[in-house]
């Protein structure tokens, strides 16, 4: 590689980046981004002198702070006021328009995450301070450059200021908390702090494996020329910055409040977290007339949305156990209304939390909800603490078999396999849809089964007789032997459902199907080397995997006698055709059951997923589609109807 190649590499890196972390629109694949930046890293090592400054080498700081210095803001980030409801906005309007009658609003959402001002200086990227007082923050300059949705360099070269909020998008946030527990640290509380956190850690490597995400709102001291405040922030979006989901220019209180109720029902397919929405007057001369109070700008505002914070008292803890034996505690809370919805239930993770948090039956916390999410607590209230409150226990024993408990690191575990919670559970999920779908074994079935001494385990399901079930409360002949007749149908399934129904902690359908397919009816004694080498198995979805075959061995080759699944047959390679290869999510109600579809979208060599990402390749709908339409939407996933799918197939 000559410097000519390296100038010309360094580019493409940077043009693949901008197009995966703020267009959502990879158009190259990790493997061959990784082979270039290798190269580029040979190239800056043997000439240390003609490193660019835009070079994504630039980006990932090794150097750990011991503290970080304050900084200046070229000028002042203000806070907003706060508004609540449609009165509110009435008269904060009617305030505006004593001021300019001839004004116009451009509207934008109010990111929950931490405010960063990012100064550029002949098109580089000088400084990144958070917001601070307002008047002054802290530098964290090298933790910024981590961010891969700011850019290093911009083809504006004159001094600027671009004001924005740093996020970590939802699934990201789950992903940390689910790694933060497995390792016995504390979950952070919600995506906010999570983004705050990370900003401001004396390691920027750690910043950088956060995944944060800048989203500008504003520009501070610049010589742009532009009359619209929609106009400036267009030309800051094509400088390289990513685009909110949804924006737009309003002419008064009806578009305003339609624009607020549209982004406050949509939100929850948003990637990132929202508070509300800002609206802001569009024309700067008419911004810079109304200037501002002591503490905001008179021209904007923040319509803030319902509170999905509130207080509530914890009445008890109680415990749930799972078909794989963990004991989860569950707290269980005055009745508070959230957005419409009545919460009486919230989670608690573990013990290990409890204790970090020192909750207390009678204490006074604040619980958090976000959408369809379980509530969680959040914070506890100890200031409002009267002495009557209990501290809680740590289990030592089973509450539903009574058997002694298994503390396994961060978890608690009944071992009794013979437990009630265990064998009703484990049964139940045996029988789901997406194990060996057992058409009439519902939950209330199978208590009704186990209650009446029928059934123990799953074998015992098919020793189950008619005159058995003659004998239960609502069974009539023809009940009892459609019950039998769905439980002897399941002979001869396709092998993965017989690995997924035996319910092996960390192991789901998709993983059920790579084991299936890779090893056929010799799943039983895959070892572990075989197993990590499928993609997406990792050591310790493989160590469960093993451990479960070597405790319950005789069970499963009992089962497997009864049942005799059906190995799956060698996959011939799919003929090349427009979803081969690619990521396919189907939603919505089409002309045939979407298993079907999926089947078919999978011998056509597509890999047919759940969830919506910005690794989807297609989503398909049909009538009725839900959130994940609007999700697809909203990251820039093409959308097909089912009719656009069979054409692109004929």
């Amino acid at each position: 590689m000559n410097n000519q190649e390296y100038k010309e590499a360094v580019e493409k890196l940077n043009l693949w980046a901008y197009h995966y972390y703020v267009l959502d629109d990879p158009i190259m694949t990790d493997e061959g981004y990784d082979k270039l930046y290798h190269e580029v890293v040979a190239y800056e090592e043997a000439h240390p002198d003609e490193v660019l400054p835009n070079s994504p080498t630039q980006r990932v700081g090794d150097v750990v702070s011991e503290g970080f210095v304050k900084a200046k803001h070229l000028s002042r980030m203000w806070s907003l006021e706060d508004i609540f409801n449609a009165d509110d906005l009435q008269k904060w309007l009617e305030k505006t328009y004593r001021l300019d009658k001839n004004v116009t609003f451009y509207c934008e959402p109010k990111y929950d995450g931490a405010s960063l001002n990012l100064i550029y200086e002949n098109g580089m990227l000088r400084e990144g301070i958070t917001r601070g007082n307002g008047e002054e923050g802290e530098l964290i300059t090298q933790n910024v450059k981590t961010i891969r949705s700011i850019p290093l360099t911009i083809a504006h070269k004159e001094l600027i200021e671009i004001r924005g909020e740093v996020v970590i998008f939802k699934d990201e946030f789950e992903k940390i908390n689910k790694e933060r527990l497995k390792k016995g640290e504390p979950p952070f509380a919600n995506p906010r702090n999570a983004a705050a956190g990370s900003l401001r850690q004396l390691d920027p490597s750690i910043t950088a494996s956060r995944n944060l995400v800048f989203l500008p709102y504003g520009v501070g001291v610049d010589s742009l020329p532009h009359k619209l405040l929609s106009d400036k922030m267009e030309y800051i979006y094509e400088l390289g910055f990513r685009r909110p989901p949804l924006r737009g220019i309003t002419e008064g209180y009806d578009e305003i409040e339609a624009m607020y109720e549209q982004m406050k029902r949509e939100r929850e397919s948003y990637p990132m977290m929202l508070d509300g929405m800002v609206v802001k007057v569009n024309e700067i001369a008419a911004q810079i007339d109304m200037g501002y109070t002591v503490k905001v700008p008179r021209w904007a505002v923040a319509y803030k949305f319902p509170a999905v914070e509130k207080i509530t008292t914890l009445k008890d803890i109680i415990l749930q156990v799972g078909r794989t034996g963990v004991v989860t505690p569950v707290a269980v809370v005055e009745p508070t209304d959230i957005e419409g919805a009545v919460v009486e239930r919230a989670t608690l993770h573990n013990f290990d939390e409890i204790e970090r948090m020192d909750i207390r039956i009678g204490d006074k916390v604040i619980i958090l909800r976000s959408g369809d999410v379980i509530p969680k607590i959040v914070k506890v209230l100890t200031q409002e603490r009267d002495g009557s409150e209990k501290k809680v226990e740590r289990p030592k024993n089973c509450p539903v078999c009574g058997s002694e408990l298994l503390q396994e690191e961060v978890l608690i575990k009944c071992q009794n396999l013979t437990c009630e919670a265990r064998v009703v559970n484990s049964i139940i999920y045996f029988a789901s849809k997406q194990c060996l779908n057992i058409d009439g074994l519902g939950i209330k079935i199978v208590e009704q089964l186990f209650n009446a001494g029928l059934i123990r385990n799953v074998l015992d399901l098919f020793h189950l007789t008619q005159e058995q079930l003659l004998q239960l409360e609502g069974f009539k002949e023809k009940k009892a032997q459609n019950l039998l007749n769905a439980i002897n149908g399941v002979k001869g399934c396709e092998l993965w459902r017989f690995i997924n129904a035996l319910g092996i902690e960390h192991i789901g359908e998709v993983a059920s199907k790579m084991i299936a397919e890779a090893f056929g009816l010799q799943y039983a004694h895959a070892d572990k080397e075989s197993l990590v080498e499928i993609d997406g198995i990792g050591d310790e979805m493989a160590e469960s995997y093993l451990e479960f075959m070597r405790v319950n061995s005789e069970t499963v080759k009992e089962l497997e006698a009864i049942i005799k699944p059906v190995a799956p047959e060698k996959k011939a390679e799919a003929k090349e055709n427009p979803f081969k290869g690619k990521t396919v999510v189907l939603t919505g109600s089409m002309s045939e059951p979407r298993p079907k579809i999926k089947e078919m979208l999978e011998s056509l060599g597509a890999k047919v997923s759940g969830s919506v990402s910005k690794k989807t390749d297609f989503v398909i709908y049909g009538e009725d589609a839900g959130s994940k339409y609007d999700k697809a939407v909203s990251l820039g996933v093409t959308t097909l109807t089912e009719d656009e799918m069979r054409e692109m197939l004929a």
